[in-house]
């Protein structure tokens, strides 16, 4: 529930997924054969999607608060080779969740490509950012990845309105077939082509 009624239900989901993210990546074991797993992205090792983590849902989340951007050099750097990088996502991440707690933050403009998106279409990727991934880093270290109903309602939502956008950039694969009745989160790992 969220503390401030001036914020989007966005922001609770945010910091649902936030926690459950961080608990994953802490509870992965930093040795190389541990970030050298495989995910169930073909083309990431767990190392990969981790740095990815690191990149968008801590520093970048944090800057589009102030209206910036994470320096193109960042695309390269491995945050996993540097002590305490989880301890370190977790505190950026904590500063990302007191930035975007500012109901300010949610009318601005943010830049997008050429053009510019209200601030909760950058939230909701951010949203899809620490869960889908977030759960390919639990699968690929052996831990679950749980989140509540409303959470999952709205990753489910975001999915849908962002797969075909999501698809032209290879962020999606094509949908999995899944049950109708099958859990909500379930059904929007396989709407973004990932397999439970």
């Amino acid at each position: 529930m969220n503390d401030n009624p001036e914020l989007p239900v966005l922001y609770t989901g945010l910091r649902n997924a936030a926690t459950e993210t961080v608990r994953v990546v802490r509870g992965i074991r930093d040795e190389p054969t541990g970030l050298d797993a495989a995910t169930p992205s073909a083309e990431w090792d767990l190392r990969a999607v981790v740095n990815h983590l690191i990149l968008w849902t801590a520093h970048n989340f944090a800057l589009r608060a102030e209206g910036g951007a994470v320096p193109a050099e960042w695309y390269e750097r491995d945050f996993t080779a540097e002590p305490g990088w989880a301890d370190a996502y977790a505190e950026q991440v904590d500063k990302a969740l007191a930035a975007w707690s500012e109901p300010a933050v949610w009318k601005q403009q943010m830049p997008m490509g050429d053009s510019t998106v209200p601030a909760a279409a950058i939230a909701g990727m951010i949203l899809l950012e620490f869960t889908l991934h977030g759960w390919e880093a639990a699968q690929a270290s052996g831990q679950s990845y749980r989140l509540d109903e409303a959470t999952s309602a709205a990753v489910l939502g975001q999915v849908e309105q962002w797969a075909e956008m999501f698809r032209q950039y290879d962020g999606f694969a094509a949908p999995v077939p899944i049950a109708d009745d099958a859990p909500t989160f379930s059904r929007a790992l396989a709407l973004s082509g990932r397999k439970r």
